[in-house]
């Protein structure tokens, strides 16, 4: 037990890591909230690997963390609604078992961008926030493919490293 608790420790601290580098990329777009998702790797990775309460641990925690070190309340209500929804969609979607690496890493990144949306609106009291929704929903997709490809070389490796 003692080592699965420092793994995943491990990589809580990963994805933190990974989310401050990208809150320091800057991403020249006029539409608010689009983000690269770097720090989902490494939940999904552990969804994959560790199992779906490890990997919601992950996320949730750092998602905790880093808006206590990065952020403030606002930003963790919203980066909860979107991670929470987007956790739920990867882990149904890697469940029905239909859908490749990338493409439960594109629904994760789009189920986070509406989450993100749906809180929004409630806390604007203002349904306009759905004018960003097309841009953000084509963007999830987008960025959701990326690391959806990178999260494929991460398994592909992670494989390689148990046969040995």
């Amino acid at each position: 037990m003692g080592k699965r608790t420092a793994l995943l420790g491990v990589l809580t601290a990963l994805a933190l890591i990974l989310s401050y580098v990208e809150s320091l990329i800057p991403i020249p777009l006029p539409i608010p909230g689009i983000k690269l998702g770097l720090a989902n790797i490494v939940s999904i990775a552990a969804l994959y690997r560790l199992g779906v309460k490890e990997g919601f641990a992950i996320s949730f925690i750092r998602i905790l963390l880093s808006g206590l070190l990065f952020g403030n309340l606002f930003s963790i209500v919203y980066s909860l609604s979107g991670g929470v929804l987007s956790y739920l969609t990867a882990f149904l979607l890697y469940r029905t078992q239909q859908f490749s690496v990338a493409g439960v890493s594109m629904g994760a990144a789009v189920a986070h961008n509406l989450g993100q949306l749906i809180v929004a609106s409630l806390v604007l009291e203002n349904a306009g926030v759905f004018y960003y929704g097309p841009p953000l929903m084509v963007a999830g997709l987008v960025t959701g493919l990326v690391t959806g490809l990178i999260l494929m070389e991460v398994l592909k490796r992670l494989r390689k490293e148990e046969a040995l």
